[in-house]
């Protein structure tokens, strides 16, 4: 019935099965067995994982050595994406591309003009005062540490206040001021960069974005645009959103300020909207240096009064502002938030906390239309629990 070929056939895959090699691949069973059983598997996730932590932490290092870059193409980022709406309302009434864009980019420089001049023309204003007044808590603080038997009494106070007057004469202190004039060339270049960028960015933003979707195609060129669609709707509703909160926030600190009379409550205020943008860190930051300058000036009570307002305007910020205010920009648990800060410090110090957040929130918001508009990636989509 069979031919002698089929007949050698048979018997060939019968020896093989025999000594335990694969028809597809002459590796024997033991060899293939030693990376499909259990161990093999954790094995090879290890060394997976192993090569994503690397490229990670290249594509970080090369982030950190191009900061200059980098940090304005970002800010340049989450700037347009903030104001989005205007320059959409613009160009819907016809307004030329390049015109719209110098009307946000003004208005953006107008606003941060202005807090910046707010910030320097209240501290000015009020400078001797709180520096008098400063000079008269740290003798006060001075005096008391002095009574307690673990501090070292007047002659190491002054052979510390000696060390310190050392150290500014020195050369190493010389040098710290050079790199302080090389760190603030870089944030002049940065500036400019960021200036050029978001220009462009509010100019050409669709444009520059279809010219990088070009290499993709079918699913990937789709789940490209709904990640480029959500990354600018979700650094626009957080920064709105962020930004109103702290206007609340800012309002109402600043009023109790005034109504205690606390000096420099004009620029505490604005410290207060600006610090806001460090989510669960910035506020408490904030409420430190308002009560310890109203325990400077106006005394204990004083203060404590002004940390029970700084609380008061917290609960109201995190039970109804931020729910109604943010909505779903930030869907972040605070463990996650803190992680985020924590990182974003370590990496870039007090512009890494800012942008921590919003990155994060980003990330995650991408996760959430990975294969759909509202459909998640597969490892992230919640598990269906079953009724009882």
């Amino acid at each position: 019935m069979f031919g002698w070929g089929a007949k050698r056939e048979i018997d060939e895959r019968l020896t093989r099965i025999e000594l335990g090699i694969d028809g597809r691949s002459e590796r024997p069973r033991s060899m293939r067995s030693a990376w499909s059983d259990g161990f093999g598997l954790t094995a090879t996730r290890s060394l997976q994982v192993i090569i994503v932590l690397i490229l990670t932490a290249a594509i970080i290092w090369g982030m950190r050595s191009l900061t200059t870059v980098v940090i304005p193409i970002l800010l340049a980022l989450i700037f347009a994406s903030t104001f989005s709406p205007v320059t959409n309302w613009l160009r819907r009434r016809n307004v030329p591309a390049a015109l719209s864009a110098v009307i946000v980019l003004l208005g953006i420089v107008v606003i941060l003009s202005g807090i910046g001049w707010l910030i320097v023309w209240a501290v000015r204003d009020q400078w001797d005062d709180l520096s008098s007044q400063a000079q008269d808590g740290f003798e006060q603080v001075v005096e008391w540490s002095r009574t307690l038997p673990f501090l070292a009494d007047d002659s190491q106070l002054h052979e510390w206040g000696d060390q310190i007057l050392d150290f500014i004469t020195s050369a190493q202190f010389g040098s710290g001021a050079l790199a302080g004039v090389g760190a603030l060339t870089s944030f002049i270049t940065g500036l400019v960069l960021m200036v050029v960028v978001l220009f462009f960015f509010l100019k050409d933003g669709p444009t520059i974005w279809r010219f990088l979707l070009r290499p993709f195609q079918g699913e990937s060129l789709r789940r490209a645009e709904r990640a480029g669609a959500k990354t600018v709707a979700t650094l626009g509703s957080y920064v709105r959103g962020t930004a109103g909160v702290a206007a609340v926030d800012a309002i109402g600190i600043g009023l109790g300020l005034v109504i205690l009379q606390v000096p420099l409550a004009l620029p505490l205020a604005v410290l207060v909207f600006v610090l806001a943008f460090i989510p669960i860190v910035g506020a408490t930051v904030a409420g430190i240096l308002a009560a310890l300058v109203a325990l400077v000036s106006n005394g204990l009570v004083n203060a404590l009064i002004v940390v029970g307002v700084v609380i008061l305007v917290n609960q109201l910020e995190g039970n109804f502002l931020q729910p109604v205010l943010m909505g779903r920009a930030l869907k972040l648990h605070s463990l996650v938030i803190l992680l985020a800060l924590t990182i974003g410090t370590v990496l870039s110090g007090i512009l890494g906390a800012v942008l921590a957040v919003p990155i994060a929130a980003v990330a995650w918001g991408v996760i959430q239309v990975w294969d759909g508009a509202n459909t998640p990636a597969k490892w992230a989509r919640p598990h269906r629990t079953a009724d009882f």
